[in-house]
């Protein structure tokens, strides 16, 4: 499944293109819309969510609630939009820029702002930060969703939790369960715990009295994936590798860790490596998981599980020490409205990401065309493992 995404952060609309999705499945527009609101919780979040409700208008590629094996398009209306028509007026070639609507020259240090400029050559960053901001993961958040849908039918289920947010951390790492899975969605920060989620709150809360952002911690998880994604044949065929690119295109992503891999430098190979074990019936399973499901590029049928780090975010009330890019004078960055911390919407990016990643290599193994196709060789592909 290739996709495109398209759109600025104040334009009209946010688009997404889907190509090789397969045709035959039913399409549920509403749990695409319940996966738009989840990106859209979260406690620091700016003022942008109170005035976007992000639904998907679906364009083509779906014929009677089914996809059809031809390109999917959809589009995501940006609400803001009108109070920013005029800023953001494709038509008007050559008119000045009035007052309420002068350049923007001050660029915000952790941002594409300066580098964006500088590569494409551009007079305001208003022209980068446009299209760098992380708005355009609501489109990801809707391929995701398509993705998602499919995996559902083979069993596969991802979720996400937050472990850390600034200096609150959730030190036991958690055992997926429905009761857990109620405890992380009803969570302002998506963490399972109460104690730490206040504490959570907390960090944020003296962030934004300070003019200032936070970063933390998160962990997504794919359960149900066979042995057998990916490949070690190709260097870019590795699943952990695909994965990893994925979790670094999300905006302020700097680190993604797979498995246990954040502490493994503490342990020994033989305190570290899942040990096999068998079992008539079950086949190869292990005891424990700090691989996270990968093994030299290649699923091994446990949990696949990534750690994500999410930097504090660029834009700041206080602001950071800068330099305008005209007059070469020192200022301080501008103050774009932003988040004060969006690790818990991030965490809902990277379930999007992770099944996309998923859903591309299950394409790669069983099929693309058609989804009974896909069930078709998947299911048989799950006998041969329980019968070896």
């Amino acid at each position: 499944m290739r996709f495109l995404t398209a759109g600025e952060s104040h334009g009209k609309n946010l688009l997404g293109v889907i190509d090789d999705y397969p045709s035959g499945v039913l399409i549920d527009r509403d749990y695409i819309n319940y996966e738009l609101s989840r990106r859209q919780k979260g406690f620091g979040r700016g003022s942008r969510m109170s005035i976007e409700k992000d639904e998907v208008e679906l364009i083509s590629g779906i014929r009677k609630g089914r996809s059809i094996g031809s390109p999917i398009s959809f589009a995501i209306k940006n609400i803001d939009w009108k109070s920013w028509k005029e800023i953001m007026n494709i038509n008007n070639a050559g008119k000045d820029i009035s007052e309420p609507e002068k350049k923007l020259l001050n660029p915000r240090p952790g941002h594409a702002d300066l580098p964006g400029l500088l590569k494409y050559r551009l007079d305001d960053i208003r022209n980068v930060i446009e299209r760098s901001s992380a708005r355009e993961t609501a489109v990801r958040v809707c391929i995701g969703a398509f993705a998602k849908i499919v995996l559902k039918l083979l069993g596969i289920n991802i979720v996400s939790y937050v472990c850390q947010i600034g200096k609150a951390m959730l030190i036991e790492d958690i055992k997926i369960n429905s009761e857990i899975l109620d405890d992380i969605e009803k969570s302002e920060v998506r963490c399972p715990d109460k104690e730490v989620s206040l504490k959570m709150k907390k960090e944020i809360g003296k962030a934004k009295k300070s003019g200032d952002s936070i970063g933390g911690r998160f962990k997504v998880t794919a359960e149900g994936v066979p042995a057998g994604l990916g490949s070690y044949s190709q260097w870019d065929r590795r699943i952990d590798g695909r994965i990893a690119k994925s979790f670094m295109s999300i905006p302020a992503i700097k680190g993604v860790g797979i498995g246990d891999i954040f502490n493994s430098y503490q342990k020994t190979g033989t305190g570290f490596h899942d040990e096999v074990y068998y079992r008539k019936g079950k086949g190869f399973f292990r005891k424990t998981n700090r691989a996270g499901g990968i093994e030299g590029g290649v699923t091994n049928g446990e949990p696949v599980v990534i750690e994500a780090i999410m930097k504090p975010l660029p834009t700041t009330i206080k602001g950071l020490h800068t330099v305008n890019i005209e007059s070469k004078e020192d200022e301080i960055s501008l103050k774009e409205r932003s988040d004060v911390c969006a690790v818990p919407s991030a965490s809902i990016i990277g379930e999007a990401v992770l099944s996309v990643e998923i859903f591309n290599s299950i394409q790669n193994k069983f099929g693309r065309d058609n989804i009974n196709e896909i069930l078709e060789n998947y299911n048989n592909y799950k006998r041969y493992l329980q019968e070896i």
